[in-house]
Parts: C-alpha cells; sequence; structure tokens
C-alpha cells in the first residue's frame, strides 16, 4: 500500500508488519533531501509514529550529523546514561553497547529523566549479518492493549526506578552524570527529584518516581511511556539475573523497577508488558545507509539480537519536558 498523504510528495510505503518506509530520491544529497523534506517527513512521524527512510546512502558521522541537523530542532545531551557509549561529533551517539545475543526489550529513551527527546533518528552504517533490527511499537496502541486494572494502578501511582551504580556494570555515576562532582551529582538529583545515598564502596544507588502513562506533548494523545519492563531485572536473561542477585543481592542491582509505592513488580506482570510489546512491534531489516525516525513518546523502540558486525548512530533531539506532557504522579523518589 503507498500513502500519499501527508506526505504527499514522498513515496510512502504502508505495509503490515513493518514501520512505514519512505523511499528517498536523494541523488547523493543526502542533507539536501533533509532539508527539502523536512515538514514532510515529521509529519508523517508525528501520524505515524515512526518512519524508515531509505535510499539516503548515509555512510559517515559527519553525514548523519549533516541530516541531524536539518530534520532536527536541537539535540539532546545524554544524562543518568545506563550504559558508556561513545559521544560521537555533531552530538551523535553510538548505540547503546548490549550483548550481541540478547535481544533489547522495548523501551522509550529517557522515559525516567524529565527531560527526554522527543525524536530518535537512528542511522545505519553497517547493516548485520543477520537480526538486529530495531523495532517499534506504538505506545498509544499498547496502552489500549495491557488490563486496565493494571493501567489504572499504574496512572495512579506511577513507577519507581531504583538504581546502583558501580564500577563493574553499566555506566559509573561520573560518567552517567557527566561530573565527578558528588555535589553536582547531588544538586542534579535534587533538581530532578531523585532521592539519593552514597554507599560505603563509593558507589552511588537513587531512586526516582516517574509517571508511567503520559499524553502526548503534540497529539494529545494517551500513551505508555515508560522503562517498566526493559529495566525490570525479569527481563533479563535467567543466568544474568541470578548472577546479579547473587553478587549484588536483590536491594543492591544495578537497576530494577517498581510500581510507584515500592511494591516489587511480579515476573508474570513484566512478561505481560513484552509479551503486548511484541505484539504491536513492526520491524525492518536494516539496510546500510537507512534511517530510521521515532517519535519517542508516541513510539517504543527495541533491538533484536544479531550476528556480524551492526554499526549504529544514534541521535536523541527535540526536548520535551515531562511537565509539559500532563504527568499523573508528582515527581519524587518514593511515594
Amino acid at each position: 500500500m503507498t500513502s500519499s498523504s501527508p506526505a504527499s510528495l514522498l513515496d510512502l510505503d504502508l505495509r503490515p508488519g513493518a514501520p512505514p518506509l519512505l523511499h528517498a530520491d536523494a541523488a547523493g544529497d543526502a542533507a539536501g533531501w533533509a532539508a527539502a523534506h523536512r515538514d514532510s517527513l515529521r509529519a508523517v512521524v508525528l501520524e505515524h509514529g515512526a518512519v524508515l527512510v531509505r535510499g539516503l546512502g548515509l555512510a559517515e558521522v559527519a553525514g548523519v550529523a549533516d541530516v541531524a541537523g536539518r530534520l532536527t530542532t536541537g539535540l539532546v545531551a545524554e544524562r543518568e546514561a545506563f550504559a558508556p557509549r561513545a559521544s560521537l561529533p555533531g552530538g551523535l551517539y553510538s548505540s547503546t553497547p548490549w550483548p550481541a545475543n540478547q535481544p533489547m526489550c522495548m523501551h522509550h529513551e529517557l522515559s525516567y529523566a524529565l527531560e527526554f527527546p522527543g525524536l530518535l533518528l537512528f542511522a545505519c552504517l553497517t547493516a548485520p549479518a543477520s537480526g538486529g533490527a530495531t523495532g517499534v511499537a506504538d505506545a498509544t496502541a499498547v496502552l489500549d492493549a495491557l488490563p486496565a486494572d493494571l493501567v489504572d494502578r499504574f496512572e495512579r501511582e506511577g513507577w519507581l526506578l531504583v538504581r546502583s551504580y558501580t564500577d563493574e556494570i553499566g555506566a559509573p555515576w561520573p560518567e552517567a552524570f557527566g561530573t565527578a562532582d558528588r555535589g553536582a551529582v547531588e544538586a542534579y538529583c535534587r533538581a530532578n527529584g531523585i532521592e539519593w545515598a552514597w554507599q560505603p564502596d563509593g558507589g552511588l544507588r537513587t531512586r526516582q518516581r516517574r509517571s508511567a502513562v503520559v499524553r502526548h506533548p503534540v497529539t494529545g494523545r494517551r500513551c505508555w511511556f515508560n522503562q517498566v519492563a526493559f529495566l525490570n531485572e525479569w527481563t533479563l536473561a535467567e543466568e544474568v539475573r541470578e548472577y546479579l542477585v547473587d553478587v549484588y543481592g536483590r536491594e543492591g542491582l544495578p537497576f530494577t523497577t517498581a510500581y510507584g509505592d515500592g511494591e516489587p513488580i511480579g515476573e508474570d506482570v513484566v512478561a505481560l508488558l513484552n509479551e503486548v510489546y511484541e505484539r504491536h512491534t513492526v520491524r525492518e531489516p536494516w539496510q546500510e545507509g537507512d534511517l530510521l525516525a521515532v517519535d519517542n513518546v508516541r513510539s517504543a523502540h527495541s533491538r533484536e539480537a544479531y550476528t556480524g558486525p551492526r554499526e549504529l548512530l544514534v541521535a536523541m533531539a527535540d526536548p520535551v519536558r515531562l511537565a509539559d506532557c500532563s504527568p499523573t504522579v508528582a515527581v519524587g523518589g518514593s511515594r
């Protein structure tokens, strides 16, 4: 199926099981194409939640940065990162390091922060030999498919993220917060509704409560917007979870999530969330030079396991404040 609205100048393919696909006739000038079709492209993303652009021929950091600059209103610097990833010229990042043989389940980038990117751009420089697709899922459809009583609880209580920063797993706190100054970290936490506690070994433990359901800042659509499943211990591979619990204990896990009142979220609930995500996931195998644009509030994204080299660049853009998305709970560390 081909659609000409709202992107009347673009060849938009709508296919079951795949994100909308735009065929770009860039003629070797990806930045020029992006500048000429910026409004149409963004209209497609707003309507559908994501779009894959094929034919731009993206092959290097500078070219991706140029395209990102033409398509966005401003880039977002990552804070509270979970894994150390390279910061690249032009405000780009490498993709999050994650074992190639393990999938990365659905999530919304930085949904635990008070300011997060409204738009994500993923550019494929090297396509994997197999797997590795970046899936997307409509957050409104996911919300509608979840049990009403579960949604009601998360709307009332929000969700709680508990983190223990260490030097062994994930990004150490100086890297996650962009400073080794404890006072600056405390000031950031205070300003962003995060409870913190310094540990005897020099580590840091934090707790923050956020809304699990928000309204899209432009369309007003209700969206399931969080990382409840992705950052929960039950999403980890069994052997990984057992190792972390054995080494750090349940109270010292590098990260986990809970209901807003602090009650643990059961394995059955996490399995349900991931099953609903999977039912609403669309995906398209990467080709080198592709660009995937994702509305970070309307759509969650994931990553399949893969084989062979895979290189993606990421631009986080168009900052959005949680306060502008009709949050359902007050910001804080706990109820």
